[in-house]
């Protein structure tokens, strides 16, 4: 609000200059006074576009590929060098941290994405943006449409990690715990809330333990009312006091029709992705196996660990040590010749390989196991688990004691993301059975 940004020739170079709040208008007055007549108090139409897309926070979670019981972690950094993600030096807290994320966070608990502002995306590029945070996508991150989707992610997040930025803000006004990781408080207007959020808003430990810190974030968040209260003094109203604003500028007289705001859209399905090898930690007690899956191996940790590795990780040495490998698509897709012809070659190609699981659907996929053959495993559909974690446990379970019979199915209890889900294991049809060629097949 500074008049060199507001005032050409002592005079306001806009018609209209739109604030969300009294509170602005008020320091408006005292800044730039020559400004003050041309002020509009008009509330916030993005902030109002939140409010209405509010109830569909299941579809955008969904639209995510966030599962029942996983926890969504939004990252977002505004554009200044003092941002989450800075200029793109060594020195950025945000791509350093993501990394760590992957490593500590497990796989089917949290689900995590970025936002950047539009200007980080225009001022170094899309493939230098996508370049740096490559690693982090194998691993599953999530990079949000900055101009169409950023919206729907924070209705969807359990937890936001951001900056001094507006979505940060956005976010406590939602109700969303917020954990800052850069301040930026020298670029703030001391007297203005998003300074006072700044200064009282729960810190990130770049250092200390990310799981902890979000989980002791979550457990205990309690809302704080200065975003909630200053981000709009009219929620619903703006998109009529905005028209009636520009009406009166143009000298017309405005439609009867209700002023209406374009509602949220559902973005496109976007699953998580992760071609970075991961290490299976699972516990078997009869027929019940636990598996959590991360990106770094647990050592020291309780429970037995395996190595599953998607077909198109990023080191082709990594499927040589894989106990399982993965792989999804749809069961008719040519290219892989179907469930049953790919996990014939990838069991014959890498010999050392105990199961090959090409997954299917959202509750099923085909395994091929040495020594049994081609088998479906299939959850229910309340089920909400990610089939390749079934396909571990199975592993986990046959290396543990465990047998199939020759005909039938066997029932496992899958418990992943603080859920057990019952996975059913049966000999897949004969019309889609086709045993690996030599080599592959054996106990």
């Amino acid at each position: 609000m500074a008049p060199d940004w507001l005032l050409a020739d002592g005079e306001p170079f806009v018609d209209a200059l739109v604030l969300s709040h009294p509170e602005q208008l008020s320091r408006l007055r005292r800044v730039c006074p020559e400004a003050a007549h041309a002020a509009v108090v008009a509330g916030d139409p993005c902030y109002d576009r939140m409010l209405a897309g509010r109830p569909y926070r299941e579809r955008f979670r969904r639209a995510l590929g966030v599962r029942r019981g996983q926890r969504l972690v939004v990252l977002n950094s505004t554009w200044n060098p003092e941002g989450f993600f800075g200029d793109g030096g060594p020195e950025d807290l945000l791509p350093s941290l993501l990394p760590r994320l992957a490593a500590e966070l497990p796989a089917d608990e949290y689900r995590v994405a970025a936002v950047l502002h539009p200007n980080i995306w225009y001022g170094h590029g899309p493939g230098q943006v996508r370049a740096w945070l490559d690693r982090a996508r194998r691993h599953g991150l999530a990079l949000i449409d900055p101009l169409h989707s950023w919206r729907q992610a924070l209705l969807a997040a359990d937890i936001v990690l951001g900056d001094f930025g507006a979505v940060s803000y956005y976010s406590a006004a939602l109700g969303v715990p917020v954990l800052l990781a850069a301040t930026g408080q020298e670029r703030l207007d001391p007297e203005a809330p998003l300074a006072d959020f700044v200064r009282t808003a729960p810190r990130l430990d770049p250092y200390a333990d990310l799981r902890g810190q979000l989980e002791r974030a979550l457990s205990g968040h309690r809302p704080l009312p200065g975003p909630a209260e200053f981000t709009s003094s009219v929620p619903g109203e703006s998109a009529a006091l905005l028209r009636r604003s520009f009406y009166e500028l143009l000298g017309l007289s405005e439609p009867a029709s209700p002023a209406l705001l374009e509602p949220l859209a559902l973005p496109p399905y976007e699953p998580p992705r992760r071609t970075a090898p991961l290490h299976v930690r699972t516990w078997v007690k009869g027929r019940r196996i636990g598996v959590e899956r991360t990106a770094e191996h647990p050592y020291g940790a309780s429970g037995e660990t395996h190595l599953a590795v998607h077909e198109d990780t990023r080191n082709p040495v990594d499927l040589t040590v894989a106990d399982v490998i993965v792989r999804e698509g749809p069961r008719d897709d040519p290219r892989w010749g179907g469930p049953a012809v790919w996990a014939a070659e990838a069991m014959e190609r890498y010999p050392q390989c105990a199961l090959a699981a090409y997954v299917t659907g959202p509750h099923t996929c085909t395994a091929y196991v040495r020594g049994y053959g081609l088998l479906r495993l299939a959850s229910g559909p309340d089920a909400d688990a990610d089939p390749a974690a079934y396909a571990s446990a199975l592993h986990a379970w046959l290396t543990g004691g465990g047998s199939l019979p020759p005909e039938g199915t066997t029932t496992l209890r899958v418990r992943t993301a603080g859920r057990t889900h019952p996975v059913t294991v049966e000999s897949a049809t004969a019309s889609t059975a086709t045993s690996p060629r030599s080599g592959a097949a054996g106990p």
